[in-house]
């Protein structure tokens, strides 16, 4: 049985690692990534798009100048999409968030094992901590530094627009505000570090202590240790 000590540190950590994969669930079930205003230039009038959503879906808005609404639908990211390079772009990072949702869930089974036993297999215990909270928030990251990319390089709230009222004509400007669920994904690197941080100070206590038992020995006499 393992002692208090690391049954605290360790259920400290499955908690945290435990509400990394909740947020991530959050991240990837909400539909609040990204607000969009875009402003597009016709024949004899400008059009405003409102569009609001996330990797999987949307809602998306019309109005003219005078401000008033013409049209409001949903619509799927996916299947508004017909630039192959944005469509792959938002593929990805969901494939990456996914990853990233395994990482914690492994995360979340490891503290949980060393909170209740003592597992003979070294990668079990902190090193195996450290690598799946390591990936964890280096995919998150890394879906954090793509969507924005996504957004500028590939036009994406753009081309959603374009993809819900295909009339729309000359691109003019657009302004973008980045929503909750994109937000959120900050949490979740947080955790990660909070994980590694508690299990470190259990990891370096352990060592500290184990060298501590050994010190008596070496600082013994010699007469005392042929003794």
């Amino acid at each position: 049985m393992p002692s208090r000590t690391k049954t605290a540190m360790f259920g400290s950590a499955f908690f945290t690692c435990l509400c990394s994969f909740v947020v991530i669930c959050v991240v990837l079930a909400t539909q609040r990534w990204m607000s969009s205003e875009v402003r597009f230039l016709g024949t004899n009038s400008s059009t405003t798009v409102s569009l609001t959503y996330g990797l999987f879906s949307g809602t998306c808005a019309q109005s003219i100048d005078a401000g008033l609404q013409l049209s409001m639908k949903t619509f799927t990211v996916a299947d508004n999409l017909s630039n192959t390079t944005a469509k792959s772009m938002i593929t990805a990072i969901i494939v990456i968030l996914v990853l990233s949702l395994l990482s914690s869930l492994l995360s979340s089974g490891f503290t949980c094992t060393n909170t209740v036993s003592n597992p003979y297999q070294t990668f079990l215990g902190p090193i195996g901590v450290y690598t799946w909270n390591s990936l964890c928030g280096i995919f998150t990251l890394t879906a954090m530094i793509l969507f924005p990319v996504s957004i500028e390089e590939n036009s994406l709230s753009v081309k959603l627009a374009q993809g819900c009222f295909a009339f729309l004509q000359t691109h003019v400007k657009s302004e973008h505000t980045y929503g909750y669920s994109y937000w959120i994904m900050l949490l979740v690197i947080f955790l990660n570090i909070a994980s590694i941080t508690i299990i470190y100070f259990y990891d370096h206590a352990r060592y500290s202590k184990k060298k501590e038992q050994e010190r008596p020995i070496e600082n013994a006499p010699k007469d005392v240790i042929l003794f």
